[in-house]
């Protein structure tokens, strides 16, 4: 059968310079074993598939990487908004649309800056121990007292986020071979391209790989960053640096204390796909 098919590039209105995303529109009646093959296929980071919502949402989605499914993400939760607004979608609530996924419903803002998620909660958070902060610091390649600061910040994917005194100290990172999913951030000098160097890196085959731009840590980082007082929203993070990308990421907070997260997303190809 023949579905609507869009591969976007996410957090930049630059082609090419952001992370990619496959989107399969009109999903409905695919198995869960089809959409998994498809995705290992593509050997993008993610994949996603819309499909009809069971409740109130404007449409669900499912977001698989090359190897598994995922509850939420971030780059694919803008991107799949993108591609379902751009073939026609409607939001039922003007300037807010409600996707439903692993995770549960979220919210999604459209303005002229592009979208944005609601940073969903944390479901671990607080210090790290020592120990795990030693794997940690050997994971990233360098010494424990290069660390400014590091805790818990997973909103699902499992992240520990890492403070670096400099935007400079992100960029020199060399990763070593490890099993955690870390994040790293560090500051620009004032009057810099960004407030924050954002880099993310998660395990596979036995190496350590890095995601081009991460909206799900990104998220979380803010919500530590923020409630910590080390940053004001709202804010600009910058990743991809070192992959040759130009990711930005726009990091607001509503005055209920809500994390937004955005960026902008631009379509690089359209057509159909036979599944």
């Amino acid at each position: 059968m023949s579905r609507l098919f869009r591969q976007v590039d996410v957090f930049t209105a630059v082609p090419y310079l952001g992370n990619p995303l496959a989107v399969v529109h009109d999903a409905d009646g695919l198995s869960t074993e089809a959409m998994q093959r498809f995705a290992s296929w593509t050997n993008l980071s993610e994949t996603t598939f819309l499909l009809a919502p069971d409740g109130e949402a404007d449409y669900q989605v499912r977001i698989f990487t090359p190897t598994r499914e995922l509850p939420f993400a971030g780059h694919p939760t803008l991107g799949s908004c993108h591609a379902w607004l751009e073939a026609g979608g409607r939001p039922r609530q003007a300037a807010v649309v409600t996707q439903q996924c692993g995770a549960g419903l979220v919210a999604i803002r459209t303005g002229e800056d592009g979208l944005a998620f609601a940073a969903p909660p944390l479901v671990h958070s607080g210090p790290v121990d020592d120990d795990l902060a030693e794997r940690v610091a050997a994971v990233l390649g360098i010494s424990s007292d290069e660390v400014v600061d590091l805790q818990w910040a997973d909103n699902g994917p499992g992240w520990i986020a890492v403070l670096l005194a400099s935007a400079d100290a992100v960029l020199a990172i060399r990763p070593q071979p490890g099993d955690l999913d870390v994040g790293v951030a560090g500051p620009h000098p004032p009057g810099g391209p960004a407030e924050f160097e954002v880099r993310a890196f998660f395990p596979g085959n036995g190496v350590m790989y890095e995601d081009p731009v991460t909206g799900s840590f990104n998220a979380s980082l803010a919500e530590w960053l923020l409630s910590t007082g080390r940053a004001q929203a709202p804010y600009v993070a910058r990743q991809g640096t070192a992959l040759d990308r130009n990711g930005l990421v726009r990091i607001t907070q509503d005055a209920d204390g809500q994390v937004w997260v955005g960026g902008s997303v631009v379509t690089c190809v359209s057509g159909a796909v036979d599944l």
